[in-house]
């Protein structure tokens, strides 16, 4: 993954001032995933999988959403979880096999039947911030999936776990309304082994299937593996925007379809859009934003003027 903006030190201790800000802006991180990547979490890429991020971020969630008493024992006690129905990810820099890892969250802003949580991936072992998240987490009725809105009080434990949060923006760009032009990238069924504790299958799994989705779409104008490998370059995401409006569960049969919005000097643009197939139900949409990855060089490299050509020969208009 391509390195964008510049990282910074912290303190390992979650309350702390930060630097920049007056004495009595305090805030308090709360330390939520602690762990290492894997060789079997590596891509193609050479790099952690964005899927194994999104299955850290989960566990983060989970583990401030517990602090909050919202976790498992309240969802079992009172039939009410709170699930999450978007995410938007800035990948700044990569972590690669053997790295070590933490994640400290905080809560961005509570809303009538929304928590927006906070997270920031550190690399353990200089500090540097590696991938920022915030994820909107929705109180719903686990039976009815409908939204249920917060208490009072459970709004105020929130906002006692409140961060400044100085994650970059998120930009809104036009997208196609219809489907139109849109390639077919991905299909399977959902197993009973990607349930999550909302007895659904859970956020990685999502974007296992987009991913999957990815190769397919690049594929189409000449991103092939073969591509790839022969010329020693990747595809390398630095931004999510996840919204997820629907669950999957074991059984569901799943097509995601998939379109490039937009092609640069290096970078790409590219919108899918995930359906159940049995009902036709919109479940997930993801709109990803990449560059052509020098492998070696670990940076983004232009395309060549052949490569360009034949993507914007497939280009879907917003």
């Amino acid at each position: 993954m391509a390195g964008f903006g510049v990282g910074w030190p912290w303190l390992l201790d979650c309350s702390r001032h930060r630097r920049g800000f007056a004495a009595e802006e305090k805030v308090s991180w709360l330390e939520t995933y602690r762990g290492f990547v894997y060789r079997w979490e590596v891509d193609h890429n050479d790099h952690l999988t964005v899927a194994y991020y999104l299955a850290r971020v989960a566990d983060a969630g989970l583990g401030l959403l517990e602090a909050l008493g919202l976790g498992p024992a309240y969802m079992k006690r009172s039939g009410r979880g709170c699930v999450t129905s978007d995410c938007y990810v800035r990948y700044q820099r990569e972590l690669r096999v053997g790295d070590i890892l933490h994640i400290e969250s905080g809560v961005i802003r509570a809303e009538r039947d929304t928590l927006v949580l906070g997270h920031k991936v550190f690399n353990s072992e200089n500090g540097e911030v590696c991938t920022t998240v915030e994820q909107s987490v929705r109180h719903v009725d686990l039976k009815r999936r409908a939204a249920a809105r917060l208490t009072p009080a459970q709004r105020r434990v929130a906002e006692g776990r409140h961060v400044l949060w100085d994650g970059p923006p998120r930009e809104q760009r036009p997208r196609p309304r219809g489907l139109a032009g849109f390639r077919q990238t991905a299909r399977d069924t959902v197993e009973p082994s990607e349930l999550d504790v909302f007895g659904q299958s859970g956020l990685a799994h999502y974007i296992h299937r987009f991913s999957a989705a990815n190769g397919h779409a690049i594929a189409a104008f000449g991103m092939t593996p073969g591509y790839q490998r022969e010329q020693r370059r990747g595809f390398s995401t630095f931004e999510f925007q996840l919204a997820i409006g629907g669950a999957l569960c074991p059984g569901d049969p799943v097509r995601v379809q998939s379109a490039l919005l937009h092609v640069g000097t290096s970078s790409l643009r590219l919108l899918h859009v995930m359906s159940n197939e049995r009902n036709g139900e919109r479940v997930a949409t993801l709109e990803q934003l990449g560059v052509h990855l020098d492998m070696d060089a670990r940076k983004s490299t232009p395309l060549s003027d052949e490569l360009r050509a034949r993507a914007r020969a497939v280009l879907v208009s917003p």
